[in-house]
C-alpha cells in the first residue's frame, strides 16, 4: 500500500525545513510512505545543503520512490526570493500560507493521502495581510468543514478543545451547549477509531475549582453539564466537569481515554509539559487527514541544526497510520 504523505515545510524562518528535511531521509519514515516536501525549492534545497548535503532533491512529478533522495511539490507556483531571517516576515508567511493552501487541495483531490504540516507563524501570515487564526481553522475552511475541533495526542493521552485560537476575553461566549457537545462527540469517535471499544472521556470545567456550584462563575451549570447530559443519553461514557487544575495529575488523567478542555493553555500547557517532543495535533471532523507538529517555529534556534524531530516523526506515523485504515474501509 503506497501511502503519499505531504510535509508542508512551514514558516522558511523557522525550524520547519530543518525538521522536515530530517523526517524525509528517516528510515523508519521512507519504509512505510513516500514523504513530500512541500514548499519553494530553494529553501527545501538549503535546508539539504545544511544538514543533508549531497542529497538529491527530485520533483513528485519525476520520482518513483527513490530511496536517499527528498522528493518535493511545489505545484509550480511555490517560490521565495527573498530569504528571511528567524522572524516573522510577511515573504515567508504568504509562502507558508500558499503551501498549506495547495498541499490541502491536493489531498482533497487525493493527490496525496494526508496533511502533515510543520511550524507556521500566524504573524508572519497576518503580516501578508491575510487573516489568519491558524492550520486548524484554515485547513477547516478549505475541506468545508463547519463541526471541528483540534486534539492533541500522545499514545493514549488524547486532549482536545472547545475553543481554540481567540483571546482569552471571548472564550466564555464562544462555549455552547451544542459546541461542547460536538467536541464531545469528536473525542469520543477518535478514542473509537484508535481501537477504544467503549472510551472514557474527563470533562475539564471552564472557571477555577470547576465553578465551585456557581459561586466561580456559572458556565459549567449553564452550558457544560447539559451538554454532557445529552452524550450520556447518546451512550456515550464520561465524568466532570473537573477543576482543569488537578485533571492532568497521572492518578486522574490515567483513568481517562481522553480530555475535553475549554480553551487553548488550559490544555496545551499540561499537555506539553508532559509530551513536548512526540505530541501530535490534529484536526477532528475533516473528509481528509491532517496532522501537526505540538510545537511553534522555535525561531531562537532556527537554522541552528538542534532542532528536534520528535513530534512531527509522530505526526508523520499517526497521519500514515490513519491512511491505512482510510484506505482498507
Amino acid at each position: 500500500m503506497n501511502i503519499k504523505i505531504a510535509i508542508t515545510i512551514g514558516d522558511a524562518g523557522g525550524v520547519g525545513p530543518e525538521i522536515a528535511v530530517k523526517a524525509a531521509l528517516s528510515e523508519n519514515i521512507q519504509e512505510i510512505c513516500l514523504p513530500v516536501l512541500v514548499g519553494p525549492k530553494q529553501v527545501i534545497q538549503r535546508a539539504i545543503d545544511e544538514y543533508a548535503a549531497g542529497t538529491n532533491l527530485v520533483h513528485f512529478d519525476d520520482s518513483s520512490s527513490q530511496l536517499d533522495s527528498i522528493v518535493y511539490d511545489d505545484f509550480g507556483s511555490l517560490d521565495l526570493e527573498a530569504y528571511p531571517d528567524s522572524k516573522s516576515s510577511a515573504e515567508a508567511g504568504l509562502a507558508a500560507y500558499k503551501g498549506v493552501e495547495l498541499a490541502t487541495k491536493a489531498v482533497i483531490a487525493e493527490k496525496y493521502d494526508a496533511i502533515v504540516t510543520a511550524p507556521i507563524s500566524k504573524e508572519s501570515v497576518n503580516l501578508a495581510g491575510i487573516s489568519f487564526q491558524g492550520h486548524t481553522e484554515f485547513v477547516a475552511e478549505l475541506s468545508g468543514t463547519d463541526d471541528f475541533c483540534m486534539m492533541q495526542s500522545d499514545g493514549p493521552l488524547r486532549v482536545n478543545f472547545v475553543t481554540c485560537h481567540i483571546p482569552i476575553t471571548e472564550i466564555s461566549a464562544a462555549i455552547s451547549k451544542e459546541r461542547v457537545l460536538k467536541c464531545i462527540e469528536l473525542l469520543h469517535d477518535a478514542a473509537q477509531a484508535d481501537g477504544v471499544e467503549r472510551p472514557l472521556i474527563a470533562i475539564a470545567g471552564v472557571n477555577p475549582h470547576a465553578g465551585e456550584g456557581g459561586y466561580m462563575g456559572k458556565e459549567e451549570i449553564d452550558t457544560v453539564i447539559p451538554a454532557m447530559e445529552i452524550a450520556k443519553e447518546q451512550g456515550i461514557n464520561l465524568e466532570g466537569p473537573f477543576p482543569a487544575d488537578t485533571l492532568f495529575i497521572e492518578s486522574i488523567r490515567s483513568r481517562f481515554d481522553g480530555i475535553v478542555c475549554m480553551y487553548h493553555d488550559q490544555g496545551h500547557i499540561p499537555f506539553k509539559m508532559l509530551a513536548f517532543d512526540r505530541g501530535v495535533n490534529s484536526t477532528l471532523g475533516l473528509p481528509i487527514i491532517r496532522t501537526s507538529v505540538d510545537h511553534g517555529t522555535a525561531y531562537d534556534i532556527a537554522w541552528q541544526g538542534n532542532a528536534d524531530t520528535g513530534s512531527l516523526l509522530a505526526a508523520i506515523k499517526t497521519a500514515v497510520n490513519r491512511a491505512r485504515k482510510k484506505k482498507s474501509l
